[in-house]
């Protein structure tokens, strides 16, 4: 008698990925909105006050309209998914020929021959939520949302956001430094650092080369600072402010 033996083989799937998308929306934003602001006033020589004044009340801003925009988005999703619901019940109802043969060209693709295709539609047809929640997924390609999906990407957004441009503020407030040329200097250092870390485990995370993530994180953020300081450098330059 021969023992066999049993690999069992778990699949790692990442399952968190609406999760990771609001975290990428709102700490990239917070981390380059709130910078490229204090870039601005710096180069418009304005003092450490103002510059936390103004990122303060931008944070607070931008985190509430980054909310909001990812609690509609949550809105729209299930709103979305909701009218599709009832539109393919309705087909199913009034048109289900019409939607066997939908079912069968599903199967087709997949290469299976039209008696495995008819055994499966008849059986499929015989459950109506089951036959609907299958055209969903595989006709129209979409996943039942989940309901509180707009609450919690609010409030993730908002406080990625948040966290993320307290980060390029920090060195503007009276701890860090007393002058606006200093803070700006440590706000670019560790803005940067927290960008290119930021860029790569992001990056990695979506299965892409961390290290191309990383930098190009980097680059964009210091382009948006970059832009943003010499604008107002020469606009206060100009205007003798």
């Amino acid at each position: 008698m021969t023992n066999a033996v049993h690999h069992h083989h778990n699949e790692e799937h990442f399952n968190g990925s609406a999760l990771v998308r609001d975290i990428v929306i709102g700490m990239s934003d917070g981390l380059t909105v709130p910078f490229a602001l204090a870039a601005g006033l710096t180069g418009a020589a304005v003092s450490n006050g103002v510059i936390v004044t103004a990122g303060m009340a931008e944070i607070v801003a931008g985190s509430i309209a980054m909310g909001l925009g990812g609690y509609m988005a949550g809105k729209t999703e299930i709103e979305h998914y909701s009218s599709e619901l009832r539109r393919e019940y309705f087909e199913v109802e009034q048109y289900p020929e019409r939607e066997k043969q939908e079912v069968r060209e599903v199967f087709a693709e997949y290469g299976l021959s039209e008696s495995a295709q008819e055994t499966i539609v008849e059986e499929l047809a015989k459950d109506k939520d089951k036959w609907v929640n299958f055209m969903m997924r595989y006709e129209l390609g979409l996943d039942k949302p989940d309901i509180n999906r707009a609450r919690k990407s609010a409030m993730n957004i908002g406080v990625s956001y948040i966290i993320g441009g307290i980060v390029p503020l920090s060195t503007y407030f009276p701890i860090f430094s007393t002058n606006a040329h200093d803070g700006f200097v440590y706000s670019c250092i560790i803005t940067a650092i927290c960008l290119f870390i930021f860029g790569y485990f992001k990056t990695k995370i979506i299965g892409q080369p961390p290290l191309n993530g990383a930098f190009k994180t980097l680059f964009i953020g210091a382009l948006a600072a970059g832009s943003a300081y010499i604008i107002a450098n020469l606009i206060s330059g100009q205007l003798m402010f």
